[in-house]
């Protein structure tokens, strides 16, 4: 019998059988900090991957559930001042000053790289690169449960002036008719792997039939929270068929699935949903953030890629936090993301080295870590919108002691400066 799903979120978070654990400080860091940003668990997350005999410091358990120090101390202290003591409409005002605090649209995501049709904005979608468009559809804009390193967690609160999302797909066709050059459709959201079959259809089908599209990729990580969503729900065999008809037609589908940590890899739900979905004839391809407290150990990550590898998944990134929430928790320094990648890909076999890192995608595209000593670093794009800027070296220098992102850095060389605007 598959299990049946059923959520937790910051109003019914007292209900969730593990509740008793959980100590009277731990009770209200969840409910302060969940005020900020979103909070959502369930029941597979639950009996499944966190071990709760090691809370709070099993890192499953720090993956889903928010943290004190996941906000700044004088932001959390307002918080729980207001909690008790300011009117509704306050500490409501006091929420939204804090989330506009922690750059909600990292990248330029809500101002960059949008299409325009006629001098109109084309909502929820984003053109960042030359042969690739992201696609964010409103049935997808939540997931079965929530990371708390999110760089989306503006997409999951109740402020539709911080979403980004498409209420319908013809402008997105209409986009892509117009601009042939477009290969390939990235569907995120949120997780478009919460929509059912029919659903789902109605966006796979019609963009399958545009004639220069040749991949569709689906970010999800339901493959990890939810892999019941492939095993025998009422609606899994039409989620593979479709997968199935997608290729069918010529489409080459890659499901680009999230894995934080190995423990997400050993159930048996895993595996198989996996196998369901690799014999439809989709390809898997895995990525990930670096986190401290979570996956910050090179053994965790040569651990993880090898045994993607066994399953028939591909290794792709080793991202790091973007620049956005709770950035400052989870982020290493750079010189400690390298150190980490590097290690880590030396562990693995050559068919496991495919993971590209450490990475970060920040405004012009995904720029990669290639080296760091004695605070000078080089790096490289592995895309950019400008294509003549991708696969050049440059390098930057930084006087923090501890840089974490590429606006630590300036150019070490001003002829440079382009790759850092």
């Amino acid at each position: 019998m598959v299990e049946k799903y059923k959520s937790y979120n910051i109003n019914n978070f007292e209900t969730i059988p593990q509740h008793p654990l959980f100590d009277k400080q731990m009770i209200e860091d969840v409910k302060i900090v969940g005020d900020i940003y979103p909070f959502k668990t369930n029941n597979y997350v639950l009996n499944k991957l966190i071990n709760w005999e090691n809370m709070p410091d099993d890192p499953m358990f720090r993956l889903n559930f928010p943290h004190r120090n996941m906000l700044r101390e004088e932001n959390y202290d307002k918080l729980k001042w207001g909690k008790t003591n300011m009117t509704k409409e306050d500490y409501a005002d006091l929420i939204q000053s804090i989330r506009l605090e922690l750059n909600p649209h990292p990248a330029g995501q809500s101002s960059l790289n949008i299409p325009f049709d006629n001098g109109e904005k084309i909502e929820g979608i984003q053109h960042k690169y030359h042969n690739t468009v992201l696609f964010f559809p409103s049935h997808g804009q939540t997931c079965h449960a929530y990371c708390t390193f999110c760089f989306r967690w503006p997409q999951f609160i109740a402020d539709n002036d911080l979403k980004f999302q498409a209420k319908e797909l013809s402008p997105l066709i209409n986009y892509l008719n117009a601009n042939e050059q477009i290969t390939d459709v990235l569907i995120t959201g949120g997780d478009p792997m919460i929509m059912n079959s029919k659903i789902l259809a109605s966006y796979l089908e019609p963009l399958s039939q545009v004639k220069s599209l040749k991949t569709i990729r689906i970010g999800t990580k339901s493959l990890s929270f939810w892999p019941h969503k492939f095993l025998g729900e009422a609606d899994s065999e039409g989620i593979l068929n479709l997968f199935k008809k997608v290729i069918d037609g010529g489409i080459h589908l890659a499901i680009m699935a999230h894995f934080n940590h190995p423990v997400e890899l050993e159930s048996a739900e895993v595996a198989e949903a996996i196998h369901k979905i690799k014999l439809t004839g989709a390809q898997i391809r895995t990525q990930a953030p670096l986190l401290r407290h979570i996956n910050n150990d090179a053994d965790v990550w040569a651990t993880m890629w090898q045994k993607q590898v066994e399953l028939g998944c591909i290794p792709y990134y080793m991202f790091l936090p973007r620049d956005t929430g709770a950035q400052q928790y989870f982020a290493e320094s750079l010189d400690s993301a390298l150190s980490i990648y590097r290690t880590a890909i030396r562990k693995v076999s050559g068919l496991a080295r495919t993971a590209k890192g450490p990475v970060m995608s920040v405004t012009n595209g995904k720029v990669e870590l290639l080296d760091g000593q004695n605070n000078e670093y080089t790096l490289r794009y592995l895309q950019h919108r400008d294509q003549d800027l991708a696969y050049q070296l440059f390098k930057g220098v930084s006087d923090s002691e501890s840089p974490k992102w590429i606006t630590d850095l300036i150019p070490l060389n001003p002829s440079q400066e382009i790759f850092f605007k």
